[in-house]
């Protein structure tokens, strides 16, 4: 059954939700950083402050979630086997508290009808309790089998294409095999990435790595080379998801500098990409 386009501009409740410096430790160790990331995987290392990675606000607040409709919740019901991460971007107004209280809303802003599937896009605003803003998201779900009600097909084309030279840089991070096991302790326990029968519905002949756990590792590596790891200089990420990750995969990430303060980058696995039309902006 197609999905129901009069969910465009449902607004879900304001949820209550929080974390705390575990919840942030434990996504750094999702994410593969270790001994060389102190001040994001320990809180007691002498003369050493714990920060919190600009990715994690994908998942903080992962199972603290206050009770209330969620803007999604308005989309229809559908396949969850067939449904993957699209695209994800997320701009930070502030570095993240190590542990806080904070509000979330989202709403959905965007349909698609692809024929033969459906991209659904949201937006959600996290904010203090107090109400300062502390980041915006906006993300897209890809779900075969959902389209076919003669819909928008929604924008195509080139978007944050590298130039034609050699990258600004270019960073390789190692996942494990068992990284998955891992990631899925921040808050997504979807079974497409642990349980090998769920991934066969869906189509894979093994668990894939969470799209958004590739993300992460990449948010290291642009943080890293473009910011020497400094949070308060990381403004702005997005990429699209445009090809399966497995766990134990190396994952490279090319940059190139295309203006001030602006750097578009691909994540590939060998020579398959698997994020492209990826910008970051960054002090």
């Amino acid at each position: 059954m197609p999905l129901n386009p009069a969910a465009v501009g449902a607004v879900g409740d304001v949820r209550t939700m929080s974390w705390n410096s575990k919840d942030a430790l434990l996504y750094a160790v999702g994410i593969g950083a270790g001994q060389n990331d102190l001040p994001f995987t320990t809180e007691n290392t002498k003369e050493v402050q714990q920060v919190v990675f600009p990715t994690f606000a994908v998942v903080a607040g992962s199972g603290t979630t206050s009770p209330g409709k969620s803007a999604m919740a308005e989309i229809g019901t559908f396949n969850w086997a067939m449904l993957v991460h699209g695209s994800q971007a997320i701009t930070l107004h502030r570095p993240i508290p190590i542990e806080a209280e904070a509000t979330v809303q989202d709403k959905v802003v965007a349909m698609y009808d692809k024929g033969k599937a459906a991209v659904v896009v949201t937006e959600a605003e996290t904010k203090l309790k107090t109400g300062e803003l502390l980041w915006t998201t906006r993300s897209s779900v890809f779900i075969r089998g959902e389209g076919g009600w003669d819909g928008e097909r929604g924008p195509s084309g080139p978007q944050n294409e590298p130039p034609a030279k050699a990258p600004d840089h270019e960073v390789t991070l190692q996942t494990s095999p068992d990284q998955a096991f891992v990631y899925r302790l921040s808050g997504d326990r979807n079974p497409l990435h642990t349980d090998p029968s769920f991934a066969a519905i869906g189509g894979f002949d093994r668990p894939i790595l969470h799209g958004l756990c590739s993300y992460g590792f990449t948010g290291r590596a642009l943080l890293g080379a473009l910011c020497n790891n400094d949070v308060t200089k990381f403004k702005h990420i997005e990429g699209r998801f445009s090809s399966p990750v497995m766990p134990g995969d190396a994952l490279t990430v090319r940059m190139w500098n295309v203006g001030a303060g602006e750097t578009v980058f691909t994540t590939s696995v060998g020579d398959r990409v698997v994020i492209d039309q990826g910008l970051v902006r960054h002090a």
